[in-house]
């Protein structure tokens, strides 16, 4: 299919025009009504503004049905509006819901009460087919020949009003779904991967609108917390200024990094200030944190949370600090043990393939010959590795010291780490020989 697209045409706007904003209960009555004279699948998408705002919660939902115009949703004004989205879950029931890269936007369609029935997912289908480059445009390209006009991927859709060019934007996600899936369907029949393909959606599915487990120890996810991973009392301060930043940011409704940047909060680990003058001289800890790009649009974007930031006086820090390095040590232990699933699983292998290699060299042949066996079978099903296997699953196989190695041991373990139908049935028998 993709081979005879000679001309790659550019998508400036929806065919239908730039869509406006659906923010009142009336607007959203009519939307309503186009849905109620339409069907088929639903092509779906969304935009938030985690970068700007706290949290990950939409702010806009896009929806495409034929026969039923681009609907350009304001949740946070429905959501004053008080609408019903049962009343819109009612015409959709049964029908697929067709989004790129699910996993992002399944969460906040759960979150606002949207329900999804069925699953199309385009960017796992690019996957499937072999595509290594799988964002939307590129797919776009590849199976339609149509490029579209994207200049607003960062943009802080939680400001209002949404003017023309990002209302454009947002429709173009959703303006070509349909098709795009129809073509995509042909291409996996052909390629005998569409069995494959109904089961990853349904594990998409599944995974996107599960209520996700709290992480045990959030604060952990600072960037470079491993430079102080060997310092409890650092790692106590991390913990202190983290819970404290997450607080204000919740409080303010801000992105946490834009009252404390991640390396602030690891240069101050590192440094420990006991008093105020070596507080005073980590800059990052009293300076409002700004952030320029190369993008002056979105440097004004950046700005419009200026007084949002001065609401944080670096005393906050400061009292935070002071909270950690006054913490008994035996505390401080208790603070920072590493608990839950920060501590590797029993059975689970380890990343380093220093390890491996060195300290157990029959499990690190074993898996450089299911590695090796994984890249043949990508090569004659055009079908990237990660795509066949997830990479932790095959290592957590080979690493087990008295495993069960015959095809239906293979099976039961590969599954139990939850691994498809369709990826154990295809790679278990040929696994068994050559790990053996």
């Amino acid at each position: 299919m993709s081979e005879s697209i000679a001309d790659i045409r550019l998508l400036a706007e929806p065919a239908g025009g730039v869509p406006d904003v659906v923010e009142t209960r009336q607007q959203f009555d009519t939307f309503i009504h186009h849905y109620e004279a339409s069907d088929g699948p639903v092509a779906a998408d969304a935009e938030r503004a985690s970068g700007y705002r706290y949290g990950h919660r939409d702010f806009l939902v896009q929806l495409k049905r034929e026969g039923a115009p681009i609907a350009l949703l304001d949740i946070e004004a429905l959501k004053d509006e008080r609408v019903d989205w049962n009343a819109f879950n009612r015409l959709v029931t049964g029908e697929p819901w067709i989004i790129h890269d699910s996993l992002q936007d399944l969460p906040g369609f759960t979150d606002i009460g949207l329900k999804v029935d069925s699953l199309f997912d385009t960017e796992m289908a690019a996957r499937l087919l072999g595509a290594t480059r799988f964002g939307l445009s590129s797919v776009t390209e590849k199976y339609l020949g149509v490029t579209l006009a994207k200049e607003h991927s960062g943009s802080d859709w939680s400001y209002r009003p949404l003017n023309r060019d990002m209302r454009n934007y947002a429709a173009l996600d959703v303006e070509v779904l349909i098709e795009l899936r129809s073509i995509l369907i042909t291409e996996l029949k052909k390629a005998g991967k569409w069995d494959w393909a109904l089961e990853e959606f349904e594990h998409l599915l599944e995974k996107g609108t599960a209520v996700a487990d709290p992480h045990p120890q959030p604060w952990r996810r600072v960037s470079h917390i491993t430079e102080v991973n060997a310092d409890p009392r650092a790692l106590a301060v991390v913990k202190e200024l983290w819970e404290t930043r997450e607080k204000l940011a919740e409080e303010l409704d801000i992105a946490p990094t834009l009252l404390l940047e991640d390396a602030s909060i690891i240069e101050a680990a590192k440094r420990k200030p006991r008093n105020a003058r070596q507080f005073r001289a980590i800059r990052r800890l009293n300076e409002r944190v700004r952030v320029q790009t190369s993008d002056d649009e979105r440097n004004k974007m950046y700005e419009r949370y200026a007084s949002v930031q001065r609401n944080v006086k670096p005393k906050a820090w400061k009292e935070a600090i002071d909270r950690a390095l006054a913490m008994p040590m035996a505390q401080v232990a208790s603070e920072v043990e590493l608990v839950g699933g920060e501590k590797r699983q029993q059975g689970s292998s380890p990343r380093s393939m220093k390890q491996w290699k060195e300290h157990h060299p029959e499990r690190y042949a074993r898996l450089t010959k299911a590695r090796e066996l994984i890249g043949q079978v990508s090569q004659d099903t055009h079908t990237p590795v990660e795509v066949l296997m997830k990479p932790q699953y095959i290592r957590n196989l080979c690493w087990q010291a008295d495993a069960d190695y015959s095809v239906s041991g293979i099976e039961e373990f590969l599954a139990e780490q939850g691994a498809r139908n369709w990826q154990v049935s295809l790679l278990a028998p040929s696994l068994s020989k050559v790990i053996i």
